[in-house]
């Protein structure tokens, strides 16, 4: 759909950033091409906005103010016609997509409110209703399933191979684990460097020794991985406080 909206109506992808949602499409299947959108008036917009809980009015002005200064990038009917009706086409299937995830999404919402380990792993910064119950599959209910953090790090492909031979030793990626645990993890921790108070100084540390990105989120997901398995093993919910007040305590 993208390749087609560049192809007649460009101006779409940059009213919108998220391409993958039902209001996206809904606004395409409404103005399918930027004559029919130049004619609209901008209370028709406003309201089509507002119809679909769009609250947020300077966003919408901005919208409504590109509209008007936008200028068509062809005027071929051809070449409309044609990618404009690629375009709808797709819309359709999307929408039919998103309400089949939103019932996953549902259904797996209800089932991970229906689990003890519940409230452990809701007390985790950034975790949400996404990253929460992925989480929770993860360490799973059967606390002998892991004896120890590594362990878990090693599942996940978090910790490193450390290879040694002789007189030398090279550390590498592990190939052999959960590519979707370890996302998970990683997506998770890059979220706590800015809702975690010390896993954003430690991240901060991590880059001013000169590690990348990459290295230093796996550094933190390796850190948040033993903290993790002590709340899983003891069952008790994260707490950010006490754990700033136990490394305070360690000084």
């Amino acid at each position: 759909m993208i390749y087609a909206l560049k192809q007649y109506f460009p101006q779409l992808l940059e009213l919108f950033s998220h391409r993958d949602s039902e209001l996206f499409c809904q606004f395409i299947n409404r103005w399918p091409n930027l004559q029919k959108l130049k004619r609209a008036r901008a209370n028709t917009i406003r309201n089509f906005f507002r119809k679909a809980s769009y609250r947020s009015v300077p966003l919408i002005e901005k919208r409504i103010t590109a509209i008007k200064e936008s200028r068509y990038l062809t005027e071929d009917n051809a070449i409309i016609e044609s990618h404009q009706l690629l375009a709808t086409s797709v819309t359709a299937q999307i929408i039919i997509t998103i309400k089949g995830i939103k019932r996953f999404d549902d259904e797996i919402n209800k089932v991970f409110h229906s689990l003890p380990d519940t409230e452990l792993f809701e007390s985790l910064p950034s975790a949400g209703i996404c990253i929460a119950p992925r989480l929770l599959a993860a360490f799973g209910e059967n606390r002998d399933r892991f004896d120890s953090a590594s362990q878990v790090q090693m599942y996940a492909g978090i910790a490193p191979v450390i290879v040694r031979s002789g007189q030398k030793q090279w550390v590498h990626w592990r190939w052999q684990c959960s590519k979707f645990l370890r996302q998970t993890f990683i997506e998770w921790t890059s979220k706590t460097v800015y809702s975690s108070y010390w896993a954003g100084l430690y991240y901060a540390q991590q880059r001013q020794k000169g590690n990348s990105h990459q290295s230093a989120i796996r550094a933190l997901a390796f850190k948040w991985i033993r903290i993790l398995f002590r709340c899983w093993k003891t069952r008790k919910p994260y707490s950010e406080t006490q754990y700033l007040k136990a490394l305070r305590d360690r000084k």
